[in-house]
């Protein structure tokens, strides 16, 4: 806030971002004081939450202002500086968008749960450090607002499971998906034990940005929440935990059909309210809300041996289905994809912290679940092409790509004999993408949720992409033709003819239509 203060009123325009404006006010607060006790002019959009101070400065006017993160990766206006306050509470991705900034300044905690989330610590750090930018470090260890080691202090900071870490890195080094032991923690268990729950909690806080206080009492008090883990040698390895959703009255569900939110059926509500399927609150299920696996064994598959021993403890208990909602990344879906789930529903908006959209992904366990599962999939394959189209027309083509490969199942291909024509008169020229793209766009999706092609008959990830920004998204060909490193729009033409032709070799007239499954 002092530094902000003292730049605007140099006449810098100042941009500000944070996970909230919560976590920005006192920097505006601080700001503002500082103004006021030099005595520099100044005014506000708001006299109780400023997010915009405007500062009169001798040579030109200067400004504090704030954006939320998506829309400051945007760096709106061309600020002079930047500042990130709680920077390790933002995905990487938002955090490397940001650098683009002539100057700027990332603040955070290293140690609580706004700072302890490993994209920052490690991985930003890291990519920093790669960076042709020049880099200054600054660390603050001595408190502010409290005198060191002051006993109520530290009493909240035990209490509040602050200090929580995940076993050292030596004692979980020879873990494997092998050798490591299945357990259902039990709240009471986690109580009498301190040793175990701050190791859970510390992995979690360590691999979730989103990890807050109340998730260390939903982890021990909320009656639909379960915790399980992986442990070696008695040391936590792995850790999930699943929340238990559907099961709904029928009044309940008209009622959230009709618009009302329930608290902790996440599935369910977005299935009923947002999808139009009243039934979908009916069936019983379980969301796994968290897994995060010690940083010193990833990569071992200790992850999805978790995920296994969870499906194999829900298919003996009443559960119909058991899914995932996530933060849509093209390495995290195939993750998810491998272990069984299958994407029903990709968020039309990105989440304004972390800048992604929402995916939704179903694994049946019964004969009711897979109905559910089955119908939401037909309907996610029927819709998906239009919303690309539309309001999903500017996520990643890698994203799509992960989507829709995801998807447990393909539409159907069955063009008439005129769109035959259309598709084989594109590769040589004698037909024109632009004058019908609807036929292409069927076959492009067709390939894309195709799991059945070998990776030998495979495009090429940039073909690929190809597909997905000018067949499904429909953006301009001078811009995928820059995006897509091709030398101008009619190379990039020339391009999708190329994919068509490899496509129609897949699903041509002489392979016969495809129904869809």
């Amino acid at each position: 806030g002092i530094a902000a203060a003292c730049l605007a009123a140099e006449g810098h325009d100042v941009l500000v971002t944070a996970p909230g404006y919560r976590n920005a006010a006192e920097l505006f607060e601080r700001a503002v004081e500082l103004l006021d006790t030099m005595a520099v002019t100044h005014s506000v959009d708001d006299e109780n939450e400023p997010k915009r101070v405007d500062v009169e400065a001798e040579r030109d006017s200067g400004c504090v202002r704030f954006s939320r993160p998506t829309a400051a990766a945007e760096l709106p206006g061309d600020p002079d500086r930047v500042i990130v306050d709680e920077a390790a509470a933002l995905p990487v991705r938002l955090l490397e968008s940001l650098l683009a900034a002539t100057s700027i300044a990332f603040t955070t905690t290293v140690h609580g749960y706004e700072g302890a989330g490993r994209g920052f610590s490690v991985r930003f750090r890291d990519h920093l450090a790669e960076s042709e930018s020049t880099v200054t470090e600054r660390w603050l260890s001595e408190p502010i607002r409290y005198a060191p080691a002051d006993p109520v202090e530290v009493w909240s900071f035990r209490a509040l499971g602050l200090d929580a870490g995940p076993p050292p890195d030596r004692v979980v080094a020879d873990a494997t998906p092998e050798t490591v032991q299945y357990r259902k923690l039990d709240p009471t268990e986690l109580v009498g034990d301190e040793h175990l729950l701050r190791e859970v909690f510390g992995l979690l806080v360590l691999a979730h940005y989103r990890t807050e206080p109340n998730d260390f009492a939903r982890l021990l008090d909320a009656p639909n929440v379960s915790v399980h883990a992986l442990l070696a040698d008695d040391h936590v390895v792995s850790v999930a935990l699943l929340a238990r959703e559907g099961g709904l009255p029928a009044d309940l569900r008209s009622r959230i059909y009709d618009g009302e939110r329930v608290r902790g059926n996440l599935i369910p509500d977005l299935l009923t309210s947002q999808l139009r399927d009243e039934a979908a609150g009916e069936p019983v299920g379980a969301r796994v809300m968290r897994i995060a696996t010690h940083s010193a064994v990833r990569g071992r598959g200790l992850g999805s041996r978790l995920l296994a021993e969870l499906r194999e403890q829900a298919a003996s208990t009443d559960l119909d289905w058991i899914g995932v909602g996530y933060g849509a990344r093209p390495e995290l879906v195939p993750f998810w994809r491998k272990n069984g789930y299958g994407a029903v529903h990709l968020g039309i908006s990105r989440n304004e912290r972390s800048g992604e959209h929402s995916v939704v992904m179903l694994h049946p366990l019964s004969p009711t679940g897979e109905q559910l599962h089955n119908r939401h999939t037909r309907w996610f394959l029927r819709r998906f092409p239009d919303t690309l189209a539309n309001a999903l027309s500017e996520i990643e083509p890698d994203n799509v790509r992960a989507v829709c490969r995801s998807i447990d199942g393909t539409p159907a291909f069955e063009p008439t004999d005129w769109e035959w024509r259309i598709l084989e008169g594109i590769p040589n020229g004698t037909a024109i993408f632009d004058t019908a793209p609807g036929p292409v766009t069927l076959l492009a999706f067709r390939y894309l949720t195709d799991g059945s092609v070998d990776a030998e008959e495979r495009l090429a990830p940039r073909q690929e992409r190809l597909l997905v920004r000018k067949t499904l998204q429909a953006h301009p060909w001078d811009e995928v033709a820059a995006e897509l490193d091709y030398v101008s729009a009619s190379a990039c033409m020339r391009a999708l003819g190329e994919c068509i032709d490899r496509l129609l070799s897949l699903y041509g007239r002489e392979t016969g239509s495809v129904g869809g499954h």
